[in-house]
């Protein structure tokens, strides 16, 4: 019922989340969650039914996430969880973790026809029909925009998932697999002095050559076994990944005659296995679970940076080969002490390995780095559909394996320090959930969070690097609320604080740098109605507003605020003939996707560049068409 104008919005179903993206449909989205400019994934770890997306030393940012793969018609349920409480969770989760649950067989086959603004077209095809004792899923996607942009994106992808099945949830397997292709031209961030100056419009561009393409491939299989004494799972899984990524972020500031371009390549094969046993068990009369589980991932992972004018190639900066390998023991264990009173405790080991051969020797090594992260929940009730929870835990992050041997900086031939490999953070939260009201779920909460290393962007260097500790703590308020079978409300409220822990100083000036993390997320408001099944018409509203944040330590830059409302109508015809029709951006804002303040050089500027804020627009109004028919 929701409208989604990107795959990466299915994450959107998640309170607090926000989805965005600063350059070409087909690079990674941004991400935003409990005062987190997560960049694209750092610090969220997302699967997709249990196969991890995340990449760690990734050629444009740690943790990056690539949503593209999705078919959002396959998605049958989202679970998230929040916060370093889960022993389960590991690497990339401190703010949050997701799994995206595709379906193992659909309701009905589906074919979909789509076509709106700005080259906008789509088609799918996807049935589930019985293969011998089981059943064969299989979806294909077409898709071609090319955006608002005076240099249209020109993205053109084609996703394809299959899958075979047998059992239930007693007992059964899958194997699935996963391919994605997208190529693409993009318009970055522009600075704002450019569009004031007239150099270029609203939807312009500074460099047009700039792009990129990216492929995914996957392959996983899933056993699982459950009866009244225990609960089994196994999976493998592999997948194949390239990217290929041409950006321009500070024009001319590094390269007065080529301009500052450059391109960053990964191409990596990751496999890994996850096992867990679950006991059920009593002692006396207390319920209890037991599960241990083990998780295993190895990345081997091509990557480089390179200076480069209109994608041709100038000079190389770095080239790196990394091996890089975790394995993860758990335990967690849930009592049930009272009729109202239970417990969850567990703790997790990691173990992570890093072997960097760089094309500088100095910068080549090997690292080893362990890290144990106990976790703790207490849960008391229900009363009255009411229930209270307490939770704390300690959690990690992963750094850069480039980072945890370079000593020489590449780009100015420097020393530098080698980064720690695993980052320590540690929460706590409070909260209540509740049904009291009929037909309302509620859930209110109090989180608090601490890493003793900030992972930030940097515009000029198009990457992530390891920063100041930082604290963040908030309040997040979700609300589901179904009055009747065909009218559904939910609104979602989010404020946070984030700030860092030391305090810093300009070496050059010797001033206080300041506390404010820059692009660290404050307020966010997301609330729809949906109106479904009603003598065949169906409709929903959704507004989302992503509130200002600071751009700079000092708070003496801050971003403007992004309202965004969106509407989808239909009618369903039969039980084949559904015609459907989605408005996005209906008040037309001219509101930003993101903002950024750094120092960048339009020709004829000083040498030094100009600090300035740097955005990338919201799209204006657009419309899409769909006609499904469903057999």
């Amino acid at each position: 019922m929701r409208t989604i104008s990107r795959p990466g919005e299915v994450l959107e179903t998640v309170p607090g989340v926000i989805i965005t993206q600063h350059s070409g449909a087909g690079k990674a989205n941004q991400f935003f969650l409990r005062g987190f400019n997560l960049d694209h994934g750092t610090d969220f770890a997302t699967s997709i039914d249990g196969m991890p997306v995340n990449m760690p030393t990734h050629g444009h940012g740690q943790g990056y996430t690539d949503l593209n793969i999705l078919i959002p018609e396959l998605v049958q349920r989202v679970n998230y969880k929040k916060g370093v409480y889960f022993a389960e969770e590991g690497d990339f989760s401190s703010a949050g973790a997701v799994d995206i649950e595709l379906f193992d067989t659909l309701p009905s086959s589906i074919a979909v026809l789509e076509g709106g603004s700005f080259g906008y077209a789509r088609g799918l095809f996807a049935s589930s029909p019985d293969l011998g004792p089981g059943h064969l899923l299989y979806g294909l996607e077409l898709f071609h925009n090319d955006g608002p942009w005076e240099h249209p994106d020109g993205y053109k992808k084609f996703n394809g998932t299959v899958r075979y099945s047998q059992g239930d949830a007693s007992c059964g397997f899958s194997i699935t697999g996963m391919g994605y292709f997208g190529d693409w031209d993009a318009t970055d961030q522009i600075a704002q002095r450019a569009l004031d100056q007239g150099i270029v419009n609203r939807f312009g561009s500074l460099n047009p050559t700039s792009g990129g393409t990216s492929q995914r491939y996957s392959l996983m299989g899933e056993w699982h076994r459950n009866d009244a004494e225990s609960a089994t799972r196994l999976m493998a899984y592999g997948f194949y990944y390239d990217l290929d990524l041409f950006s321009d972020f500070t024009y001319f500031l590094n390269d007065p005659d080529n301009g500052d371009q450059f391109h960053q390549h990964d191409d990596r094969w990751t496999t890994g296995l996850k096992g867990s046993h679950t006991w059920f068990h009593t002692l006396g009369e207390r319920d209890i679970e037991t599960t241990i589980g083990l998780q295993i991932r190895n990345d081997q992972i091509h990557n480089g940076l390179f200076n480069t004018a209109a994608r041709q190639t100038l000079s190389q900066v770095r080239e790196d080969d990394v091996l890089q390998t975790s394995i993860s023991p758990y335990i967690e264990n849930k009592v049930v002490w009272a009729e109202k009173f239970r417990t969850i405790a567990g703790v997790r080991g990691d173990i992570f390995h890093f072997d960097v051969n760089s094309d500088n020797p100095a910068n080549s090594g090997d690292t080893l780095d362990g890290i144990v992260s106990p976790k703790l929940g207490l849960i008391l009730g229900p009363w009255k559909e009411t229930e209270f929870y307490l939770n704390g835990g300690l959690g990690f992050h992963s750094n850069d394996g480039r980072g945890t041997t370079t000593r020489i900086d590449p780009a100015t031939g420097d020393a530098v320090d080698p980064v720690d490999p695993l980052v320590r953070s540690k929460g706590a939260e409070v909260g209540v959930r509740s049904r009291i009201i009929p037909h309302l779920q509620s859930t209110l909460s109090l989180w608090y969070l601490e890493l003793d290393s900030e992972l930030l962007f940097v515009g000029d260097a198009g990457t992530t690097e390891a920063s100041r500790p930082s604290r963040r703590y908030g309040v997040e308020l979700a609300n589901y609320y179904t009055p009747t079978k065909w009218l559904t409300i939910d609104a979602d409220f989010s404020l946070s604080q984030a700030r860092f822990r030391d305090n810093a100083v300009d070496l050059d000036t010797g001033l206080a740098i300041g506390k404010e993390i820059p692009g660290s997320i404050e307020g966010v408001v997301a609330a729809g109605i949906s109106v479904h099944d009603l003598n065949g018409f169906f409709g929903s509203l959704r507004l989302r507003y992503f509130g200002p944040r600071p751009l700079i330590e000092d708070d003496s830059v801050r971003s403007g605020e992004t309202i965004l409302l969106s509407a989808q109508v239909g009618y369903q015809f039969n039980k084949t003939w559904t015609l459907s029709a989605e408005v996005f951006n209906i008040l037309n804002r001219k509101d930003s996707e993101i903002d950024y303040f750094y120092a960048s050089r339009l020709p004829g500027e000083p040498a030094a560049g100009v600090e300035d804020r740097h955005f990338h627009p919201v799209e204006p109004v657009s419309f899409r068409i769909a006609l499904t028919a469903k057999f």
